[in-house]
């Protein structure tokens, strides 16, 4: 049987699922975190294992060289810029991904953050839990407007599975769809109207953003363009942090020109201190949880199997470095 190792396990499998399917499979070795910046523990931990699975542990060149039994790596994410997928193919080592396994989920939190920002839920349920209610006058209260979606316009950044799901919940509240892609098809256009990018900046209400970061899309959200949304806008982006100029965004959520933005994701993960988001009004910050339902971690780890199982039996799957 072959040795496995997992070098950050914890994330994908806190506790509530199993890691049985892959121990069935071989030897298999659980680490629920690795330093991230200690290359020479990752590679100690790595040791003799022909097969590593990694979500955010960092795996370089100078990592690869040094495991030489190493034949196979598993992302247990879709996203796998943490690989050196190049020098993993430069010695032979086969790398895949799980691609789709989070559409639902992502798509839902992008939608609840919207829901959040419209509701203040939080805000207003922990008022009441304060007393607010109880002293208050009226039957009712609230502290910042409340706001309708049936009507307004949604433009969703990146049409792919993610953009999709999240378009056809936002029609369902009754909300107008714009998208932008690389790839426009038929089947896109079905449940939104393509436009390009200005024109989705122009006309929307609420953008959303669910494109892949490239070199292209980087900084994709900054001054210039926040100049062009309307005013009041609001954002929403539970894809990747660095599509966002994060002091640009700051500033345009201090001035209004932004009125509000849910976000999952930061440009450096966990969180930086200094990150000025987290001094921004109207800002709602959630760590990265979009992709963390129980149902949705069960299809990755289903997925992560079945191309282990595929690796081993020589007709791989979701290889990202062919």
């Amino acid at each position: 049987m072959m040795n496995i190792v997992i070098l950050d396990g914890y994330t994908e499998n806190p506790g509530d699922l199993s890691w049985d399917a892959l121990k069935a499979i071989g030897d298999v070795v659980v680490y629920d975190r690795t330093p991230l910046t200690d290359q020479a523990e990752i590679v100690r931990r790595i040791g003799g294992a022909q097969i590593v699975l990694t979500n955010k542990t960092p795996l370089n060149r100078e990592v690869l060289e040094a495991c030489p039994a190493l034949e196979y790596i598993g992302v247990l994410a879709t996203g796998y810029n943490i690989v050196d997928t190049a020098a993993a193919k430069a010695q032979g080592i086969i790398v895949t991904n799980v691609p789709a396994y989070g559409t639902e989920a992502v798509a839902q939190f992008a939608i609840a953050l919207l829901l959040e920002v419209c509701h203040h839920i939080g805000h207003h349920d922990r008022a009441v839990h304060s007393g607010r209610w109880t002293e208050c006058p009226d039957f009712c209260f609230w502290d910042m407007p409340l706001i309708e979606l049936s009507g307004k316009t949604i433009g969703i950044v990146g049409f792919g599975r993610i953009g999709r799901t999240t378009a056809r919940i936002a029609s369902a509240l009754g909300m107008k769809v714009l998208a932008t892609d690389e790839y426009p098809d038929d089947s896109g256009a079905a449940i939104a109207d393509y436009v390009q990018l200005e024109t989705l900046l122009e006309r929307s209400d609420v953008i959303s953003l669910h494109c892949p970061l490239t070199p292209a899309t980087e900084g994709l959200i900054r001054k210039e363009t926040i100049a062009k949304m309307k005013d009041g806008v609001i954002l929403i982006n539970n894809a990747r942090g660095q599509l966002i100029r994060e002091i640009d965004l700051c500033e345009a959520l201090e001035s209004g020109k932004v009125a509000a933005a849910g976000l999952d994701v930061v440009s450096t993960e966990p969180i930086r201190a200094d990150n000025p988001l987290l001094r921004a009004k109207n800002c709602i910050i959630t760590p990265h949880i979009s992709w963390a339902s129980k149902e949705s971690r069960a299809r990755l780890m289903e997925i992560a199997v079945e191309n282990v199982r595929g690796f081993i039996s020589g007709a791989a799957r979701n290889v990202v470095n062919p």
